[in-house]
Parts: C-alpha cells; sequence; structure tokens
C-alpha cells in the first residue's frame, strides 16, 4: 500500500514541478544525417568553448586540484565553466537508471507517458544535483580564494548556469536533434583532447622551459642532441607527473589497439521473428556486456569519496597529526595529492617512475579497481535491467525466439544464464585491469578515458551504420529496431 502511495506521490510531484522546467521539442519532421551531425557539432563546439572561459572572481593555485583524477571522465576543466563538467548530470542520470532498474519507481516504458515522466523527473533531479553539487564545491574549493560572500555567490551563480547549459545541450543531442548523446560525446571530446595536448602542447612544464607535449619535446631535445630523453621523460630534481614520452605513447597505442580487439569479442545467439516469416539474425552478448558502466560508478565513487576526504583533512587534519585521521589519508600541503593512508593506495601512481618507486601501491591499486569495476558491474546487471530475465523478456517483447526453445521466458533466460552472468564477471575483471594498467604507465588520456573513448566511438559508428540502414532500407530499419 506505501509503494502504491510513494508512487502517487512521486507522480504527483514530477506533474506538478514539469510545467515551470524548460523542455527542448523533439523534431516535427525527421531530421537528416547531415544535419544530426552539425548539430553534435555545434553542441560539442559550445562545450568545447565553454571549457577556456575562466570563471570570473577567482584566483587559485592551478596545482591545486579536488578534481584532478576524475577531470577527463567527468571532460571538466578547472578554473573554467566546466569546472564540474559532466559529472553532476552523469551522477543524476545514473541515480535515476538505478531507481528505475531496482522497480522503486513503478514505470512502463512501453508507456509514452511513463516515459515521458521519467524523462521530466531526471530533469529535476538533474537541477536538485546541479545545485547541491555547485553550493559544496564553490564553498569548499573556492571560498577561500574569492574575497567576500557577494563574489561566492557570483561564482556559484556561474557554475550552475554553466551545468544547466550542458543539460540542455546534451538534452538538444538526445532528442533527435544531433547523434547519440551529448555526454558521450563530450566524454570523447575530453579524452582526444587530452591526447591531441599531450602529443602538441608547446607550454612549457611547470617551473621548467621545455615543451610539454611529446612532439615540440622531441624536436627540441633531437636539436640539442639529446633526443632519447623522450623516451621515459623526468624533469630534475624531482619528476614531472604525466609527463608524455615516447614510452607512454608506445603503451596508449597498444592498449587502444587492445580495447577495440576486445570489444568485437562476443558470443553469438540465432534470432528469428515471429512476425516477418523468414527473418533471422543474431542476438550478440559482448564480452564487454555492460559497456563502460562499471567504470563510471567506479570513478564517480572514488571521485566523490576522495573529494570529501580532502575537505575532512582541509579542515580538520591540514598538519597529518591525527593518528586516526592518517589511517584514511595523509596529504601533501602543496599539492593535496595523498601521501598516506588507504587514500594513498586506492589512487593511482600515474607515472612509470612512482610505480617503480612503490610497487606496492600500484598493485593494490590494480586490485581494488579491478574489485570495484567488476562488483558494479555484477550490480548494474541486477539494477540496470541487463540480466538474463530481462534479456529473455525484452526478447520475447520484440516478438523473436530463439530456434530449438519454446517460445517462454524461463526457457530463454536458461540460455542466457549460461552466457550473461560469465561474460560480467569476465568483462569486469577486464575493464579493471585495462583501466588500472593504463593508469599506473601514464597513458595519454588516462587508461579510464581510454576505454570510455573507444565504447563511445564504437556505439557512434553502430548508429552511423544504423542511419545509413534507415536511409536506404527503412523497412528493414524498423524491423531491426524492434529487435
Amino acid at each position: 500500500m506505501s509503494s502504491i502511495q510513494n508512487d502517487g506521490l512521486f507522480r504527483t510531484i514530477v506533474k506538478t514541478l514539469s510545467p515551470f522546467i524548460p523542455q527542448v521539442e523533439k523534431p516535427k519532421k525527421k531530421i537528416t544525417l547531415t544535419n544530426k551531425l552539425i548539430w553534435t557539432g555545434i553542441a560539442m563546439l559550445i562545450y568545447l568553448v565553454m571549457g577556456q572561459v575562466p570563471l570570473f572572481g577567482v584566483n587559485v593555485d592551478p596545482a591545486t586540484d579536488p578534481l584532478a583524477f576524475a577531470r577527463v571522465i567527468f571532460a571538466a576543466q578547472q578554473r573554467t565553466l566546466l569546472e564540474l563538467g559532466i559529472g553532476p548530470i552523469v551522477t543524476a542520470g545514473l541515480l535515476m537508471q538505478l531507481l528505475k532498474g531496482s522497480d522503486i519507481l513503478k514505470l512502463n516504458f512501453k508507456d509514452p507517458n511513463d516515459r515521458s515522466l521519467f524523462t521530466s523527473a531526471t530533469k529535476i533531479v538533474t537541477i536538485i544535483v546541479i545545485v547541491a553539487e555547485t553550493l559544496l564545491y564553490g564553498v569548499s574549493v573556492y571560498g577561500g580564494a574569492t574575497p567576500s560572500g557577494y563574489h561566492l555567490t557570483i561564482l556559484i551563480a556561474q557554475l550552475t548556469a554553466a551545468c544547466i547549459v550542458v543539460m540542455y545541450l546534451d538534452e538538444l543531442v538526445q532528442k533527435g536533434w544531433g547523434l547519440g548523446s551529448g555526454i558521450s560525446i563530450f566524454i570523447m571530446a575530453g579524452v582526444a583532447q587530452a591526447i591531441l595536448w599531450s602529443l602538441f602542447n608547446p607550454i612549457p612544464i611547470p617551473n621548467g622551459v621545455e615543451p610539454s607535449g611529446l612532439i615540440p619535446f622531441m624536436i627540441t631535445s633531437g636539436m640539442e642532441g639529446h633526443i632519447g630523453d623522450s623516451l621515459l621523460r623526468s624533469a630534475p630534481p624531482a619528476p614531472v607527473p604525466n609527463m608524455p614520452s615516447i614510452f607512454a605513447f608506445g603503451i596508449t597505442g597498444g592498449i587502444l589497439l587492445l580495447l577495440v580487439y576486445v570489444q568485437g569479442i562476443h558470443v553469438d545467439i540465432p534470432i528469428v521473428s515471429t512476425r516477418y516469416r523468414g527473418f533471422t539474425a543474431t542476438y550478440p552478448i559482448k564480452l564487454l556486456y555492460t559497456s563502460n558502466i562499471p567504470v563510471i560508478l567506479a570513478s564517480a565513487l572514488m571521485a566523490n569519496a576522495l573529494f570529501i576526504g580532502q575537505m575532512v583533512w582541509i579542515n580538520y587534519n591540514p598538519n597529518n597529526d591525527n593518528p586516526a585521521f592518517n589511517l584514511i589519508a595523509q596529504y601533501d600541503a602543496q599539492s593535496q595529492n595523498p601521501t598516506g593512508g588507504i587514500f594513498y593506495y586506492v589512487t593511482a601512481p600515474r607515472s612509470f617512475e612512482a610505480t617503480v618507486a612503490d610497487p606496492v601501491r600500484a598493485i593494490v591499486y590494480v586490485l581494488f579497481l579491478t574489485t570495484i569495476v567488476t562488483i558494479f558491474g555484477r550490480l548494474w546487471v541486477e539494477l540496470g535491467g541487463l540480466s538474463a530475465k530481462s534479456a529473455a523478456k525484452n526478447l520475447l517483447d520484440a516478438d523473436v525466439q530463439v530456434p530449438g526453445f519454446r517460445r517462454s521466458e524461463s526457457s530463454v533466460e536458461s540460455l542466457l544464464n549460461r552466457y550473461i552472468p560469465s561474460v560480467t564477471i569476465i568483462g569486469g575483471v577486464i575493464i579493471g585491469l585495462l583501466a588500472s594498467v593504463s593508469d599506473l604507465f601514464s597513458v595519454f588520456g588516462t587508461g579510464i578515458g581510454l576505454l570510455l573513448m573507444v565504447d563511445i566511438l564504437v556505439n557512434y559508428y553502430n548508429l552511423l551504420v544504423r542511419e545509413q540502414v534507415d536511409v536506404h532500407m527503412p523497412k528493414l530499419a524498423s524491423l531491426l529496431g524492434r529487435t
């Protein structure tokens, strides 16, 4: 009885608030692929420009960055309008997906009204998360860098407005004006930008004169007769982390090739249509069955945990003299990077030199990230509607069946159970190992960033294929859409 009342209250609140929240209208007629690509490009261009517009009224040390480890994942740029990137939007979206997958929200997605209700609810939750995160981040990170409460208010207003603009850019793309998802485009652009910056950045390293980018450094060191210095770069008297080197570039290329190969591994289950006689196809179960969701979940969890840990340290243990808190984390006063405690061992060394200097930390990090990604993958299968039971129901609802098996959920579910639990665990271990080991060797764009970029590019390739089929063979595209 209480669940019915809660469902009614949820619907009432969403329907009451929805009229006050602007919506991006769906296109009234079909958008051509060319126009979709143009709108997607415009959204990405606006996002990239926002990442170059500095926040007004703040002045902080760029070496102090609480979100440095999550910048690529959240497509964020420090001290710009994209300070928080897509972080609040991703957090709200994952929260709503978990509520839906766990059946806390009783919604029937076959009903257009319920689909619209879920979309409106997601936007409301996103705005709430944006306001909460901008307030927390603004006060905690920039509170001491603003001369007055008035300036802090302006700062928080900038962060909030920027996040809302990003939310609408994502909605513009998802509503059919663009192609795919705006969030995916922004992540992909952020990772690609990081890789290009690692290769071509001409700006000198901190407290040095040599260029940061690998190509400019190779040119200058070659002219001086020290081209070998670019193999494993370090800057005396202490190594600068994440300096692009030939070694890191080779590891990056190898990881990319390996990711593309692993993305193509799948088990094909034959299916036939019960509506269209003679139509046969395959239902692929990919080795990376849960895609990049477990990586995003694990990254979001670690980002929030480390951020909260830094805030507690700044306020209650800035001198690392609290024995109890030191067990959790100790930080360097200048860079605010972990130097001890649990947080130190669950964050990546992020350089070959640091890995060699502390191999125990590297091993613990690899084991931790692999374990947590695998656990999140298993949970997401159950809560995200990817279980064998859900997949069997979706196949039958699409009017297809597996040859040789009765047309019943239990029969198809038993077949899918042979594969889905196994690929979930194996895929989680592979993703965790690739991401963690990549981070140890300072790959361009970070290991998790490369995972996300490759997955997004594969998905966009599939989207472009479907768009081409839709243009040239609309009846076949309609049928494929049902299966």
